[in-house]
């Protein structure tokens, strides 16, 4: 079948699957002894599978491990690597105040030395620390566009920070622009949030971080952290916060209460344009169906002129 322009944009040069705080637990125990953390990726990625895409790359923004036990970091890796091998995806760890760097470095980087992981060539990926408790900073090519993971974990405590040194990896790395720009991920959001406790352990002296990314290639900033979806600005930069796997916040809580619920898990897809980024939620779960196009009606649609088809849709009866 032709190709079928159906509306005023190009189809997307890229896509990116977000997600962050999947937060797995060693010999898959259940997490505060309820949320079944593994559960929610294998959902994840089986409604992937079911819709038929397929992404360019899997950004996981950090948190991984609840508590970078290597047999949790084993396990996820898997499954991640399995289903990005069926799609000849790109996978992308963040560091998360969760994560334990030496573990993150020999089980999900695979590295053989430090500074280098064992498929870094197939990956396209540059680590730039030298030790195993350096931070875990990367850069990433996928067909042009670079996507730069910066880890903000700050060892022993859960707020985030940039060390100077890496302010200035950061800016040394944006000072050549990448083909089709650049994409920021990182675990601490630099954007407010409601929630008072979760103000405290915000990414720290968020001002320089801004210095080094206003002007630069940045298109878009990923980030988790938070345990629920939000979006902002940074340094005239959208930034898009993707929901945890395991379990999010309850924005409706009564007021100066943290309360995270078992349920409302979401990951985010990442559509990047040749003008624009978009940021898109996919609820996980099973939901009763309400209404439904076949496909065999939008193959209908598809032969038909744009006017025949707008006449067609979009026209009330």
């Amino acid at each position: 079948m032709a190709t079928v322009h159906w509306g005023q944009h190009a189809p997307a040069e890229k896509l990116l699957v977000h997600l962050s705080d999947t937060h797995f637990l060693a010999d898959a125990a259940a997490l505060y002894g309820t949320v079944d953390t593994d559960h929610t990726v294998h959902r994840a990625l089986e409604q992937l599978h079911r819709s038929g895409i397929c992404p360019d790359a899997i950004v996981l923004t950090g948190d991984v491990a609840d508590r970078g036990e290597a047999d949790a970091y084993r396990r996820i890796r898997d499954i991640v690597e399995a289903a990005a091998a069926e799609w000849e995806a790109k996978i992308i760890w963040v560091m998360g105040n969760h994560d334990k760097r030496a573990a993150f470095r020999s089980t999900l980087l695979r590295q053989r030395h430090s500074g280098e992981s064992a498929d870094a060539a197939d990956r396209g990926a540059v680590d730039q620390g030298t030790g195993n408790q350096d931070p875990v900073d990367q850069v990433h090519v996928i067909d042009g566009l670079r996507v730069i993971a910066l880890d903000t974990s700050v060892p022993g405590y859960h707020h985030g920070e940039v060390s100077d040194a890496q302010l200035e990896w950061l800016r040394a790395v944006l000072s050549t622009p990448a083909r089709h720009g650049s994409i920021l991920a990182l675990h601490h959001p630099p954007i407010p949030t409601p929630i008072p406790l979760m103000k405290v352990l915000e990414l720290q002296d968020q001002p320089r971080l801004a210095a080094i990314l206003a002007g630069s290639d940045v298109r878009a900033i990923l980030g988790g952290h938070l345990h629920y979806s939000t979006q902002g600005m940074f340094a005239g930069i959208p930034v898009s916060v993707a929901a945890a796997t395991c379990y999010t916040m309850d924005l409706s809580a009564p007021e100066r209460e943290l309360i995270g619920v078992n349920g409302g898990q979401t990951i985010n897809l990442v559509h990047v344009y040749a003008d624009q980024i978009t940021h898109s939620q996919v609820p996980l779960g099973a939901f009763a169906t309400v209404t439904q196009f076949p496909s065999d009606y939008v193959d209908q649609l598809g032969v038909l002129t744009p006017g025949e088809r707008l006449q067609a849709f979009s026209r009330q009866r």
